[in-house]
């Protein structure tokens, strides 16, 4: 289960080769694929070469296709642009129209949750987590875009699984996240080394000044920065 790689080639690289080393066959994209990172259209060209991949689309498909509704913000704004000119049109919009949830074995996949590709879960319960959860009704949910690896129940009976970020981890530990799902036994969270430095390098090289606090969270793992 890959999330939120924000066009970061050296975290995906690192990532695939640690899943099949351990056996992956089939793939969940969460979104985010493109936006912030160096790399947008090879992240997402590699990621067309996998088999028996399902995707779902991340709040940053959906602004690529709609800048208006992203954040009136330089860094979210120009990031955009450097990946849609990177993606071609085309391909634009065949990534906003992907599916915001899907239903596969049992368990549902969502960018943020059921509701929102924005409104997250937290590592701990927030005020609004059983309205999230509201007509939840399967035994594993699989979420993204807080970029926070974890796996916790929620609501008593829902087995609530973050498996972080692949270019962007924002929990102090640098190393690229990713989840796998066993024939048996719990989800396994991991976390594989990859070249940091380079991806960070990368950005400020690519996309310019403008992008430095996305090298620095990068760098630190963070989001403040």
């Amino acid at each position: 289960m890959l999330y939120d790689i924000h066009g970061n080639l050296p975290a995906l690289e690192a990532v695939l080769a640690d899943a099949r080393a351990a056996g992956a066959q089939r793939w969940l994209l969460g979104g985010d694929y493109s936006g912030f990172g160096a790399w947008p259209r090879e992240c997402v060209e590699l990621l067309r070469e996998l088999p028996h991949a399902t995707w779902i689309r991340g709040n940053w498909e959906r602004w690529q296709a709609s800048p208006r509704d992203a954040p009136d913000v330089e860094l979210v704004q120009r990031s955009i642009r450097y990946a849609c000119s990177a993606l071609g049109d085309d391909l634009v919009r065949e990534l906003a129209g992907l599916d915001q949830c899907v239903s596969l074995d049992g368990a549902l996949f969502c960018h943020a949750s059921p509701q929102s590709d924005m409104r997250g879960f937290l590592f701990e319960p927030a005020d609004d987590e059983d309205e999230l959860l509201a007509g939840v009704g399967v035994r594993r949910l699989v979420v993204g875009h807080t970029h926070i690896q974890f796996s916790r129940t929620a609501d008593g009976q829902v087995e609530l699984v973050n498996p972080g970020s692949v270019g962007l981890p924002f929990d102090g530990d640098r190393r690229a996240a990713y989840a796998l799902v066993p024939d048996a036994g719990p989800v396994e969270l991991r976390r594989v080394e990859y070249d940091v430095e380079a991806a960070a390098a990368a950005v400020r090289e690519r996309l310019g000044a403008f992008a430095e606090p996305t090298a620095l969270r990068i760098e630190r793992a963070a989001f403040e920065v």
